[in-house]
């Protein structure tokens, strides 16, 4: 059976990356297709690896500047021949779910999400643009042609599997789909239970708009408890800005996996405090034996259990986050019983799970075509 594995864009590591470098794994010959691939990323997770890249690679700006060609990139993902293939997995939040296979080829995607800024975020996306209004307009436009095309690249998908329920109850929105949920890997085996705790909150990862660190920073600053952010992203200054005049927020910028896993062991609990599909920031400090406190939707409505690994604020504001914190008490929780708990979203319980069902549609596949 020749595979080929197709992603969206090598530019960045986050979830998706992870999960396409554990697919790599399970099929090691499989070449991946991308749109655009950083060397940095090729060199660290895929080396040796067969990648292909889009046109989109070789223009002005082509890696650092992706997002200009938005509105190119259904074509460029369009262009890759997957003919060859017997089964093809689309990795994806965006476009690579809208490859073009043949009649003998079974497409399988692992859907992250239905392309946020075309369907659930829309709006904010369009507001949180640092342009006027008459070029907000001509997104709009854009974004409205790119949303028919993946409304429609999305019927070209055999089988959906999702990364939560969360996920699966938009893919039914949008797409009109049935999917599967498989929980993306979580590298749990990284993270230990520390000997001893510090006196700080911790949260980070990508800190862009959406993410709402900025309630994380306002409610430690009014309550004058310290935090450490780890993570780097375009809303980083705003946030330094928001926190000056108190010296207990602490920006530490990309840590290595070493210094985040001593991170998430010594903090007092980690705070989540955006709705994610899934949140595997949040399972790794439960692997690490800390509670998470989190916003009481999406993905970490299915990873944490409140009251036992974690507590849940259910409005997304600081004061709302400030009324959690202002009564929390990390000696309420056990550390070993939530390490147990999330060893169910491990590498090898993925690994098992998708394993299952590749096989099971393949077959189901190959008999009736």
């Amino acid at each position: 059976m020749k595979v080929a594995l197709i992603h969206d864009h090598l530019a960045q590591d986050g979830g998706a990356e992870r999960v396409l470098r554990v697919l790599a794994q399970m099929f090691p010959d499989a070449p991946i297709f991308t749109l655009l691939c950083d060397q940095k990323n090729a060199i660290k997770y895929y080396p040796g690896r067969q990648i292909e890249t889009s046109i989109i690679q070789k223009l002005p700006g082509g890696i650092s500047h992706y997002q200009w060609y938005m509105p190119f990139m259904p074509m460029a993902v369009e262009f890759f021949d997957l003919t060859p293939y017997d089964l093809v997995i689309s990795d994806t939040s965006s476009f690579a779910k809208g490859v073009i296979t043949s009649t003998h080829t079974l497409h399988l995607c692992y859907c992250h999400t239905p392309t946020r800024y075309l369907w659930s975020d829309t709006h904010q996306y369009i507001n949180e643009l640092k342009y006027n209004k008459f070029f907000k307009k001509i997104i709009s436009l854009v974004l409205n042609y790119i949303r028919m095309w993946d409304k429609l690249a999305a019927e070209r998908v055999d089988g959906y599997l999702a990364n939560s329920r969360f996920v699966a109850g938009r893919i039914k929105k949008y797409y009109r789909r049935d999917s599967t949920v498989v929980y993306p890997p979580v590298e749990t085996e990284k993270f230990k239970i520390s000997d001893e705790l510090g006196d700080y909150f911790l949260t980070g990862g990508r800190l862009a708009p959406y993410k709402r660190t900025d309630i994380v920073v306002s409610a430690c600053k009014k309550l004058g408890r310290k935090l450490k952010v780890f993570g780097d992203g375009v809303d980083l200054p705003r946030l330094e800005n928001m926190a000056k005049g108190y010296d207990g927020i602490e920006f530490l910028g990309r840590v290595n996996d070493e210094a985040k896993a001593e991170l998430y062991g010594k903090c007092l609990a980690f705070i989540n405090p955006q709705e994610e599909d899934f949140g595997i920031t949040a399972v790794e400090a439960q692997a690490s034996g800390r509670p998470v406190i989190a916003y009481g939707r999406g993905g970490a409505l299915e990873t944490v259990i409140d009251g036992q690994t974690g507590i849940f604020f259910n409005e997304q504001t600081a004061d709302s986050l400030a009324c959690v914190l202002e009564n929390f008490d990390a000696a309420k929780f056990n550390p070993e019983i939530i390490k147990q708990h999330a060893e169910q979203f491990s590498v090898g319980r993925f690994k098992e799970e998708i394993g299952e069902f590749i096989s099971r549609e393949y077959e189901n596949f190959k008999t009736n075509i």
